[in-house]
């Protein structure tokens, strides 16, 4: 599935995943490939990101911190997410 991270600032993320983990306001939640459509808030925590390869542009790749060579996580305050046609976009602050 696609995912795309942006906020105010800049495009943070765009590539084929495995999985995210995201904090919701009412606990963190996963999303797999073809996951029913979804649009939920997202409160302060860490949004994990499974996939095979990771490419970053220059300027955003210290906001992310690497676990391992298939998992990356970006601390975010708040934000929204919507998953639709296997496509999840997740503005954050």
């Amino acid at each position: 599935m696609l995912l795309e991270i942006v906020s105010p600032e800049a495009k943070l993320f765009s590539a084929d995943v495995t999985s995210v983990t995201l904090p919701g306001v009412d606990g963190s939640f996963q999303i797999l490939n073809n996951h029913a459509p979804i649009v939920s808030i997202l409160g302060k925590g860490v949004v994990k990101i499974t996939a095979s390869n990771f490419a970053f542009a220059k300027e955003v790749a210290g906001k992310f911190t690497k676990l391992d060579a298939q998992n990356y996580t970006l601390a975010i305050n708040s934000g929204t997410i919507e998953m639709k046609d296997n496509k999840v976009i997740v503005l954050v602050d």
